[in-house]
């Protein structure tokens, strides 16, 4: 376990407390086994699972900045920036000796926006966030898309146009549509362009990139760009400019509250292109209803910064785990009614 004097500054709902879960270093994306083991991704070389009894074991290093992690049948998947890997009965495999199936490499090999999110959707089919590899322009596919794989891995696919960086996806338990973050442009000053949480509940939609952003407002470079008769999906949910939303789990556990079932928890990474810091932080947001609030925050005092939180996932017995790649620590947020 992780000694870490943040959590004591964190503030939560009444009923909630944060904990000290597991120490990782370069912690971000996540995956849970339904026995409770998490595997974690990093922007480093390595993967790491974590045990139900907390301990960490690096499952496989030598990669290229491998932040993606899927689990799904018994088998773990890992995308790097340019390729998608396999390891098999990886819970079989928490030894540090697994063998890496490679299932394609011809992923986008540019670092910028290069970090990759994996996640299975509804459909069994694994999707791949592939980033803009520019803060602002126009892009040859498969770049600026939420994309799926084929189902023999050869092949990707756009499911959104439009997007200029996710690091966060999931399906609504309601009615299995799509809802994804997506990080906005910089250099346009400390308000703007608002970040987004968007709902695909089709594929071949626009999310606006490089055209729009926000409500439909044009890019004051390649907004007089825009393609004749494109029409653009503007987000569902918007927050302020650069809070970086990454990471997003609608929440399926039995622990929390009632008034927290379906509800989308977000992962705030923080600002970088701002005067003054914001971010460092855990968002809930509805989607029936479009609010958003802040959930946890503390990880920022003034402008020391403890931690800057990146994914979540929720645990078998309901509570959420929280990465954090700035101090290399999960973290456990549990309920208890007061």
């Amino acid at each position: 376990m992780c000694a870490c004097s943040a959590v004591g500054e964190i503030r939560l709902p009444r009923g909630f407390k944060i904990e000290p879960y597991a120490r990782v270093p370069g912690a971000r994306h996540l995956a849970c086994a339904p026995d409770g083991t998490l595997f974690v991704g990093t922007a480093n070389s390595s993967v790491y699972a974590v045990t139900p009894r907390r301990e960490v074991r690096e499952l496989v290093g030598g990669l290229n900045s491998p932040n993606g992690v899927a689990f799904a049948n018994g088998d773990l998947y890992i995308g790097e920036i340019h390729r998608l890997s396999r390891i098999r009965n990886v819970l079989g495999h928490l030894d540090g000796k697994a063998r890496l199936e490679v299932l394609n490499e011809q992923l986008p090999r540019a670092r910028h926006h290069g970090l990759r999110v994996l996640r299975f959707g509804p459909d069994g089919r694994l999707y791949i966030g592939i980033g803009a590899p520019c803060n602002v322009g126009e892009t040859p596919l498969p770049h600026a898309t939420l994309s799926r794989f084929s189902s023999d891995f050869r092949r990707v696919e756009p499911y959104c146009l439009g997007v200029r960086n996710t690091m966060g996806f999931d399906w609504s338990p309601d009615d299995d549509t799509l809802w994804f973050s997506d990080n906005g442009r910089d250099l346009l000053g400390d308000d703007t362009p608002p970040e987004e949480l968007n709902h695909a509940p089709k594929s071949g939609l626009h999310f606006g990139f490089p055209y729009h952003f926000g409500n439909n407002q044009p890019d004051p470079e390649y907004g007089p760009r825009l393609p004749g008769g494109l029409r653009t999906t503007p987000p569902k949910i918007s927050m302020p400019a650069h809070v970086a939303p990454l990471g997003l789990r609608f929440y399926r556990g039995r622990q929390f509250p009632n008034s927290y079932q379906g509800a989308i928890f977000l992962a705030n990474h923080g600002s970088w292109n701002r005067s003054a810091p914001i971010g460092y932080r855990l968002v809930v947001a509805y989607p029936n209803t479009a609010r958003s609030e802040v959930f946890a925050d503390g990880w920022l005092q003034g402008s020391k910064v403890s931690g800057r939180p990146v994914d979540v996932e929720v645990l078998p017995d309901g509570s959420l785990v929280v990465s954090d790649d700035h101090s290399g620590n999960l973290y456990r947020i549990s309920y208890s009614k007061p």
